[in-house]
């Protein structure tokens, strides 16, 4: 049986277009879906409560690595998909990366391709997004799509991790590339911020949270040196500007935006503040 875990933080405006789609055409019985309201304070346990076949389970706790191992503790089977609430994939895409990890043995965790709809964006973010996308680490990595399944196998590698704000990172940092597999056939939309300052709040959090995985990873192997890193260097941007000359203003949006979150997430990296969650509203409208 493939079971869902969707850990949920106030996400009533949102979450039910997630469940719609994963329920939507899906075979009898469907997926065993689990979503753990951790410290909400809006409607998101009813509204996802209404949906026949979705279980929800509340705790007081805001906290998201919370969230997803008591979703373990509920959860029936594998291949097992861990789902943010805010992004959409169907069951058809479910049922792609299950046939995936099926085919493989060797595959130990999938994630679906990523579509980012610009409609509503300001200008600079459309322009960040088109590197972004571009990036290697970003193309072959299991990060920034909201949804990660993996196999039993799998699952005992990321039930080891700590508490990390970049979840999906290091999830996806913990699987050689190998082990770990984009499955384009599997779509998930991932709705990016609408405004500049969004983006920056956006990508302040993913700053702080890159600089805290990267002390994870140092202190837990301090003897091994360069560890898996998804950072984007001036070598990425030479690379893509070499590929598409065309590309230039948008470069220099997205070196604009690295510069302006790196500078944000000094004082929280200084400080060690790596629970601090800058959240993206736009993006839930």
């Amino acid at each position: 049986m493939t079971s869902i875990v969707i850990p949920a933080h106030n996400e009533g405006r949102v979450i039910g277009r997630l469940l719609d789609a994963l329920l939507a055409d899906s075979p009898s019985p469907g997926p065993d879906i689990v979503v753990v309201c951790n410290g909400c304070t809006d409607d998101t346990a009813r509204v996802a409560g209404a949906r026949d076949g979705v279980r929800v389970v509340e705790i007081p706790t805001p906290s998201k690595h919370t969230a997803l191992r008591v979703g373990d503790e509920h959860a029936r089977g594998f291949p097992r998909l861990y789902v943010d609430a805010d992004v959409v994939v169907g069951a058809a895409g479910v049922r792609a990366l299950a046939d995936a990890l099926a085919a493989d043995p060797g595959l130990l965790a999938a994630a679906p391709g990523r579509d980012i709809p610009p409609t509503g964006c300001a200008w600079p973010v459309r322009a960040y997004y088109r590197v972004w996308q571009r990036l290697p680490a970003v193309r072959e990595g299991l990060f920034g799509r909201g949804v990660i399944a993996v196999t039993e196998e799998g699952h005992k590698r990321i039930a080891a991790l700590p508490p990390l704000m970049a979840d999906d990172l290091a999830a996806s940092l913990a699987f050689g590339p190998g082990e770990r597999r984009v499955v384009e056939a599997a779509r998930v939309v991932v709705r990016p911020p609408r405004t500049w300052s969004d983006l920056i709040r956006r990508k302040v959090r993913a700053a702080t949270s890159s600089a805290e995985f990267e002390r994870f990873q140092a202190a837990r192997e301090p003897q091994a040196g360069a560890a898996p890193s998804a950072r984007t260097g001036a070598s990425d941007l030479r690379a893509l500007l070499r590929a598409d000359p065309e590309l230039l203003p948008a470069v220099v949006v997205f070196a604009v935006a690295a510069l302006a979150a790196r500078g944000g997430a000094r004082r929280a990296i200084r400080d060690q503040d790596f629970s601090t969650w800058l959240r993206d509203e736009s993006s839930r409208q």
